[in-house]
């Protein structure tokens, strides 16, 4: 288990989820990972922090009943000014939905979306510095966005967050590793005509002990197993829906 420092602008620093169903998808997340839950700040809303040994790894609350927002994991990159960042999303090609506004003391955010459509949060930290522990069952783990092709969208990232970006190099594969300062923080995968019916979208990874086990959970809690376990990359992995139909990923690192 490793405890988070301070988030270079541009790192993925935090992951959330707007649900119609609260209590019921804390259920389904606490028995999948083991989270418990505290209060958190409820701008937008009801909201808990979802906590592993007391530290905080990711958010979940309920969709306003004047909103319309997409059921599904949202990563939060950080900045150090959030007005600043919403200005260059705009001037950029993207686009700024909510905010920026403050979340009472913890911290100053807005949600975007990007010029393929795809939705992602930006924070500036006050008291809440965002997830505080990797690499332990339930952790987010990595972060990808999913889109039709990458250079265009790459460009956008690029642009806004200063990344250093890597392609893979393949007649096959249509994938951009995002840098900073030498480290990849997140990817950019573009899978052409294969893309899912609610278009470009960012992917959260979150780390388990079983790969096998963890899917075999999440149908008996109600969600569906879109991908089987399968080897990949970045060690076993399968891609899984809660019961409201949020996907999200999860992996058995290499590393474990």
């Amino acid at each position: 288990m490793t405890e988070a420092t301070r988030h270079t602008p541009g790192t993925p620093c935090w992951v959330s989820l707007m649900v119609h169903g609260l209590e019921a998808t804390q259920d389904f997340y606490g028995a999948l990972f083991g989270w418990e839950f505290s209060p958190g700040p409820e701008q937008l809303g009801p909201y808990v922090r979802a906590l592993i040994d007391g530290k905080e790894v990711a958010g979940i609350g309920r969709i306003p009943t004047s909103r319309q927002l997409p059921i599904a994991w949202t990563p939060y990159l950080a900045t150090d000014d959030a007005d600043v960042t919403a200005e260059t999303i705009r001037s950029c090609g993207g686009t700024v939905g909510v905010g920026p506004l403050d979340a009472g003391p913890a911290g100053r955010m807005a949600i975007a979306t990007d010029p393929s459509g795809a939705v992602f949060g930006i924070w500036q930290t006050a008291s809440h510095g965002g997830t505080a522990v990797y690499g332990t069952h339930g952790t987010p783990v990595w972060n990808e966005l999913v889109t039709t092709e990458t250079s265009f969208v790459g460009k956008f990232y690029e642009a806004v967050f200063g990344y250093e970006v890597e392609a893979v190099v393949s007649a096959d594969f249509d994938c951009l590793t995002l840098h900073l300062a030498g480290r990849p923080v997140a990817a950019v995968h573009g899978v052409g005509q294969a893309l899912p019916r609610r278009g470009s979208h960012w992917m959260t990874h979150f780390e388990v002990e079983d790969t096998e086990l963890a899917a075999r959970q999440v149908v008996e809690l109600g969600g569906q197993v879109l991908q089987p376990p399968r080897d990949g990359s970045s060690g076993r992995l399968a891609t899984v829906a809660d019961p409201e139909g949020a996907v999200f990923t999860i992996v058995r690192t290499a590393s474990r």
